[in-house]
Formats: structure tokens, C-alpha cells, sequence
């Protein structure tokens, strides 16, 4: 299982499964849009008052699902971050690549915020034969 692999295989999909953790430990799971980086970093948006960006805060842990429509799936654990005005420009090109109405959100709502992933463990689990395939991958 490559990087390349990785890649392409997540690019494929507009959105995953984010699952946080509350202040209180409580797990919280949400639909977002996603875009990948080549070194795939994930990369998605969300407002400023919702549940998972005060949840990221306070804990930057994540998980992801991708490609549950099928026997094929990534699971997806990283470190959210926000990303500085050094890489906002890098990041928001990938993000509006895959999401052009993406810039009308930016520039119409006032509590739009960014984050981007960087990975620590992927699986790819391929149930779509007799012999499955289960590959993992630590950073």
C-alpha cells in the first residue's frame, strides 16, 4: 500500500465521516466535505460555532471514515490543525479545487474556519473479495 495509493483512493470521495471528542468525552461524529493533499494531509471546513471546531480545540485528535458505500474503506486517524496564514493559501487551493463553492462560503460567512490533518495511522480494509484485504500504515 502506497502513499499514491492512499491518495487516490481518498480523492475519489467529496465527503467522510469526522468523528471528536467533546469536553466531556463524549464522542461526536459529523459528515464534512473533504480534500486530500499529495503527503495527505486532509483538509476540510466548518464554522466557528459548531460542536466539532470548539471540540478540535480542545482536543486536535480525529478519526475518519471514507468509503462507506462500499466494501472498500479508510479508516483515518490524525491531528487537526489550523493552519497558518503561511499555509491557509497552500491549503485552501487544494480545498476550493475540490469544493469551488467553497470561496463563496469564505467570502460570505463571517465564522467560516479551516483545518487540515495530519495523519498518523491509515487502514485500507477491501472486503470486495474472497481473500480480504486489511493494510495498515503509521506515520
Amino acid at each position: 500500500m502506497t502513499t499514491d495509493f492512499l491518495y487516490n483512493f481518498i480523492r475519489q470521495y467529496k465527503y467522510a465521516v469526522l468523528a471528536t471528542v467533546s469536553p466531556d468525552n463524549t464522542p461526536e461524529s459529523a459528515c464534512v466535505g473533504i480534500a486530500v493533499a499529495r503527503d495527505l494531509k486532509i483538509i476540510f471546513d466548518t464554522v466557528s460555532d459548531s460542536r466539532k471546531f470548539k471540540n478540535l480545540l480542545l482536543n486536535p485528535n480525529i478519526s475518519f471514515v471514507i468509503g462507506c458505500d462500499n466494501e472498500q474503506t479508510i479508516q483515518y486517524e490524525g491531528i487537526a490543525k489550523i493552519p497558518d496564514t503561511n499555509d491557509l493559501d497552500k491549503i485552501l487551493q487544494i480545498y476550493f479545487e475540490k469544493f469551488p463553492d467553497g470561496k463563496e462560503r469564505k467570502e460570505k460567512w463571517k465564522n467560516m474556519a479551516y483545518f487540515y490533518v495530519v495523519p498518523k495511522w491509515i487502514r485500507f480494509s477491501d472486503f470486495s473479495q474472497s481473500d480480504p484485504q486489511i493494510k495498515e500504515i503509521k506515520f
